[in-house]
C-alpha cells in the first residue's frame, strides 16, 4: 500500500531551494526511541518515531487519516507500531494501516485513505536528517553533511547543543556569518571589544549551492590564523581556522526552519587539539554544564535579533537588505553574501508570511521548553536536581543535630561546616535550576 502524498513546494508556497532539501531535526543521542516526538519543519508538523520492524526513524505527517488528531500524541504499541490516541488506529513504517480496531474481520478500508504521509529520513555525523520535500527526490539530493568531520574520524572532539529560537533560519544565519560583531556582542563571553578589528575577507566563490569566504588576517587580530568560512545553502554555515599550536577549530550552525520567525539552531563545536590535555579537560565537563554555557552565548544576541528582523520586515525584507542596510565595510561582506544568494538564487523560506508579534524579554529567555524538554542531558540533570533538594534541604538539620549530640568544639565546628557546605550547596542547586528553566535577560556585556 502507498503512503498519502506529500504536500510539494508549490502547493506550500516554499521555494525549492528550501523544500527539497535535507534538515537534521535532532542528534539521535536525544530521541527517545520508546516514543513518538513532534517536530515542525518549514511549517510541516511531523511526528518523528522508532520503527523497530526496519530498524530506522520514520518521519510522518503528524496528522491521522481518520480524524485528523496528532499521532505524536498516541504511543509505540506492542507491535512495534505508531498507534493513534484517539481510536488506537496503528500505522507499521510504510505508513499502511496495520490495524483499524472498529473494522469488521476482513473489511478492506481504502489503502490510500487509510495511510499516512511518510517523509524519508537518514543518519549521519550523530543527526537525524528529515527530507522536507517529495521523497522521490530524496535520493538525488545530498546529505548536509560536514567534509572536515568526515576526515581522520576519531579525532576531533564535538561539542554539541541545539535550541528552538524566535527568529528566522536567515536572521540565524545572517548573525553567524557575521564575524565583525563578536568583539562586542558576546564580550565577556566568547569575545573582548579590544580585539576589534578591520576585516578585509574575500568572497573566492558564489552559486546556487552557496559560496565561500576566506579571512586572511583571522579573529583577535590575526592571533589566532587565517578563517575560512562555508555557506552550503540553505541551512548549513560553518567557520574553520587553524590556530597554530593548539587546534583546528570548526563552528558549524545547521539554521533549520520549523515555521515563520522560528528555527531550530544545531550547533557543532568541533576541535582537534594537537595536545591531549585540553580535550582530557574538557571531556571532564557535563554535557548539561556545556549547554548552560552555550545558553549564555545565544542570548547574548537573541533579544536584538529578535526585534531587528522585524525592522527588516518592515523595510521589505531581504529583497531590500541593500537599501535598508547601510553595508559601509568590508566585513559587511559575509552579510551582503548571504542575502545576494537569497536574492539570486534561494528566495525566503516563507515568502509572504508576516512575522509573529514580537515577544517579551521572559519569553525570550525560555530555556525549559527551547532546550531542555527535548535535551536527554538537560532534562535528566533538571530530575536529579529536584530529587537532591530536598535531601539537601534537610542537611543543616543534620548539623544542628549533630551540634547537639557532640557538644564539643569539634562537635560545634563539624555541624557548623556541615551546614553551611549543605546551604550553599542548596544556593547552587537552586541556581542550576533556574538556569535549566530560563536565562536572566542581561547580558555580560553590560554589567559593570
Amino acid at each position: 500500500m502507498t503512503a498519502l502524498p506529500l504536500q510539494h513546494a508549490a502547493d506550500l508556497a516554499i521555494p525549492a531551494a528550501w523544500a527539497d532539501q535535507w534538515y537534521p531535526v535532532a542528534f539521535l543521542r536525544d530521541l527517545d526511541r520508546s516514543r513518538p516526538t513532534a517536530f515542525t519543519l518549514l511549517g510541516n508538523d511531523l511526528v518523528l518515531w522508532w520503527d523497530r520492524a526496519a530498524n530506522s526513524w520514520q518521519a510522518f505527517e503528524d496528522v491521522c487519516p481518520h480524524r485528523l488528531v496528532p499521532l505524536s500524541e498516541g504511543r509505540i504499541n506492542a507491535a512495534g507500531h505508531l498507534e493513534c490516541p484517539y481510536h488506537g488506529w496503528s500505522f507499521d513504517g510504510s505508513g499502511r494501516c496495520a490495524s483499524l480496531p472498529q473494522a469488521l474481520e476482513g473489511a478492506t478500508p481504502s489503502p490510500r485513505r487509510s495511510s499516512c504521509g511518510r517523509h524519508a529520513t537518514a543518519e549521519g555525523q550523530g543527526l537525524l536528517f528529515v527530507f522536507a520535500g517529495d521523497p522521490e527526490l530524496a535520493g538525488a539530493v545530498p546529505l548536509p553533511l560536514v567534509p572536515a568531520l568526515e576526515e581522520k574520524e576519531g579525532t576531533w572532539l564535538v561539542q554539541d547543543t541545539f535550541r528552538d529560537l524566535p527568529m528566522d533560519a536567515l536572521t540565524l544565519l545572517e548573525n553567524v556569518i557575521d564575524v565583525s560583531h563578536v568583539p562586542f556582542t558576546h564580550h565577556r563571553t566568547v569575545g573582548r571589544r579590544e580585539n576589534a578589528a578591520p576585516v578585509q575577507a574575500r568572497r573566492t566563490s558564489f552559486g546556487p549551492e552557496g559560496f565561500t569566504m576566506e579571512w586572511p588576517e583571522g579573529p583577535r587580530r590575526g592571533k589566532l590564523g587565517s578563517q575560512y568560512t562555508t555557506f552550503r545553502a540553505p541551512g548549513l554555515l560553518w567557520h574553520d581556522l587553524t590556530a597554530k599550536g593548539f587546534a583546528r577549530i570548526l563552528t558549524v550552525v545547521y539554521a533549520v526552519p520549523i515555521r515563520r520567525g522560528e528555527c531550530r539552531l544545531i550547533a557543532r563545536f568541533p576541535f582537534r587539539f594537537e595536545s591531549k590535555l585540553p580535550a582530557l579537560l574538557l571531556r571532564l565537563r557535563p554535557l548539561w554544564l556545556q549547554h548552560l554555557g552555550n545558553h549564555r552565548v545565544l542570548e547574548d544576541d537573541q533579544v536584538f535579533l529578535h526585534w531587528q528582523e522585524r525592522v527588516l520586515e518592515q523595510r521589505g525584507g531581504s529583497a531590500a537588505s541593500p537599501r535598508a542596510f547601510f553595508l559601509a565595510t568590508a566585513a559587511d561582506g559575509y552579510v551582503s553574501a548571504l542575502h545576494e544568494w537569497v536574492n539570486r538564487h534561494g528566495g525566503e523560506p516563507f515568502p509572504g508570511q508576516p512575522l509573529p508579534p514580537r515577544l517579551d524579554r521572559r519569553a525570550l529567555m525560555d530555556r525549559l521548553k527551547s532546550h531542555t524538554d527535548h535535551c536527554r542531558a538537560c532534562s535528566g540533570a533538571l530530575t536529579a536536581i529536584g530529587r537532591w533538594r530536598p535531601l539537601v534541604a534537610a542537611l543543616p538539620w543534620g548539623g544542628l543535630l549533630l551540634i547537639a549530640l557532640v557538644p564539643s568544639p569539634w562537635g560545634v565546628a563539624a555541624g557548623v561546616t556541615l551546614a553551611a557546605l549543605a546551604l550553599l550547596l542548596g544556593q547552587r542547586l537552586n541556581g542550576w535550576d533556574r538556569d535549566l528553566r530560563e536565562g536572566e535577560g542581561h547580558p555580560p556585556r553590560n554589567r559593570d
